[in-house]
């Protein structure tokens, strides 16, 4: 039977009325509330607080791959998919110490702008356009393609139309109300999903027979972070030396993720919202990959994994609380596509449209500009999504962890340099950025297309490709910088962060305490 087959009137009412909800928070926060005429639509203007800072940049990562493929994931392999959570602390920690405070010290509202005041112009028209093609394939295409076939589950419409009314609701929000919009509908949005998920989680528990039935019917390698070196799927190897490439430049460079930190009221405001962030990661083992281990202990034979989530949705929980599931699953995709165009908008108008054609362009000017490049944004999508649908066979979690290796290699290089090294030149980052996209990406296309990695098995794991694709490009940043250093026309570093304060100690504390709790998580979740 399927899954909307089992849905009743009743939890379509539930979505119905979230919906609408959702829309009057909203339309609230948009128009009702007063703003200041000046108020920067994007940044919304630097007020925002840690907890909205940690609830949107979760919020912008908890999308429906990480919802539907994590229990998919949970079902095949147990918690191993926890590193792409839990290992993100030590990037959330860089990005609070080292990259907020220089971000915020230069009041820059656009990633692409810090690194064109340590570059150059050049630099910052590559990066704004590698910013606005990676948040299109990336955060639009991919989160619509895995939301649009969620849509089609539960409502039994055609991909596209599925599509559409997801890019609708969250186009709503960006062009009407920005970053607060975003991040107060973020907070709502990411309280019911952690009840929900929660619920979920315990029921599951429960008609196991509690955690010690749970891991007695499991192997034991399901409880293990950390796999051995030969393990086809997620060798330990694989996940310490890529995933670092990816984390730094997910959470440290990347515009849709670090924005709600650059809106931050203050640098100790960032640096909470980050550390929350953190604390919230530690979530997601529990909400959404311990549910698909539930799973398959209560329904083993089942055909996809990937229904895992929504098979334990409809079985497990009573009619309305399966309506409610999926309201907060629509939740999680509008959080990560409003923001996702939010970042879109900000950077082709404030690095493209600003930067290069109208400099004196009034604030009424540039949101009038951003609103039209949202839609536009919104449409490209569309097509892109579609065009993701012709790709058969492969497993949605792999396929955006791997595009995510394959994108990460230039920027993390390019970032780590420029605030790093001193000596870093403007032709060695834009080399590195240019024919680093280039090789990178390149590399990607063979891997995931031309030549598989399911039919082709002389390629190493896609997050070792990515580590390998990132000392190749240091080496080559290095070596540029070196060759370059007695230039007369080099670019003067105009970046002034002023003087970085010292952490405070409730910063401190509260990120020695987090360090350790997930020291301890590797340490609990290994041997077994």
């Amino acid at each position: 039977m399927e899954i909307h087959d089992i849905l009743q009137p009743l939890d379509f009412a539930v979505v119905g009325l979230y919906l609408v909800t959702l829309i009057g928070i909203g339309y609230w926060v948009s128009f009702k509330k007063k703003r200041d005429a000046n108020e920067n639509l994007f940044l919304a203007g630097n007020s925002l607080r840690w907890p909205s800072i940690g609830f949107t940049m979760w919020g912008t990562n908890v999308g429906p791959s990480m919802l539907i493929a994590s229990a998919s994931i949970g079902y095949t392999t147990g918690v191993v998919a926890g590193n792409f959570a839990w290992y993100a602390f030590i990037f959330v920690f860089l990005l609070a110490v080292v990259f907020a405070p220089r971000y915020l010290g230069t009041r820059v509202q656009t990633l692409p702008e810090f690194m064109g005041k340590r570059f150059g112009p050049s630099t910052q028209n590559i990066l704004a356009w590698y910013t606005i093609i990676t948040v299109l394939i990336s955060w639009l295409s991919l989160t619509l393609f895995a939301g649009g076939i969620l849509i089609r589950q539960i409502l039994n419409l055609p991909l596209w139309l599925s599509v559409v009314i997801l890019i609708l609701i969250a186009a709503f929000f960006t062009i009407a109300g920005g970053l607060k919009a975003i991040a107060y509908t973020n907070v709502f949005q990411m309280l019911l999903l952690i009840l929900v998920s929660l619920v979920l989680t315990l029921t599951g528990l429960y008609k196991v027979g509690g955690v010690g039935e749970l891991v007695a019917n499991t192997p034991g390698e399901y409880w293990n972070l950390l796999l051995p070196a030969d393990d086809p799927n997620y060798p330990w190897v694989a996940i310490a030396l890529g995933y670092p490439v990816m984390g730094v430049w997910f959470w440290c460079t990347d515009q849709s993720m670090v924005q709600s930190v650059l809106g931050a009221k203050n640098l100790k405001e960032g640096q909470l919202g980050a550390n929350f962030t953190g604390w919230l990661k530690i979530l997601d083992v529990a909400l959404f990959i311990i549910p698909g281990i539930i799973c398959y202990v209560l329904f083993p034979d089942l055909d996809n994994p990937d229904e895992a989530y929504m098979t334990m949705v409809t079985k497990l929980l009573p009619v309305g609380m399966t309506g409610l599931v999926m309201a907060v699953l629509i939740a999680a995709l509008v959080s990560t596509i409003d923001s996702a165009l939010n970042a879109l908008s900000t950077v082709f108008t404030m690095d493209i449209y600003v930067k290069r054609y109208r400099p004196a362009a009034s604030q009424k000017q540039i949101v009038k500009v951003g609103r039209v490049v949202t839609v536009l944004g919104a449409v490209i999508a569309i097509f892109l999504t579609l065009a993701i649908d012709s790709i058969k066979g492969l497993n949605l979690f792999d396929v955006f962890q791997s595009i995510l290796g394959f994108i990460a290699p230039p920027m993390s290089v390019v970032f780590l340099f420029g605030v790093l090294w001193r000596k870093t030149t403007t032709k060695a980052a834009n080399t590195v950025l240019l024919f680093g996209t280039i090789l990178s990406l390149s590399i990607g296309v063979l891997y995931l297309w031309i030549f598989p990695n399911a039919e082709y098995v002389f390629w190493p794991h896609f997050l070792l490709l990515s580590f390998y694709i990132f000392v190749f490009l240091a080496v080559l940043i290095m070596v540029v910088s070196y060759i370059d250093r007695n230039r007369k026309d080099l670019y003067v570093n105009t970046l002034d962060y002023g003087a970085i304060p010292k952490l405070t100690n409730q910063v401190k504390w509260l990120w020695i305490a987090l360090i350790i709790v997930m020291v301890g998580m590797y340490l609990l979740f290994n041997g077994h």
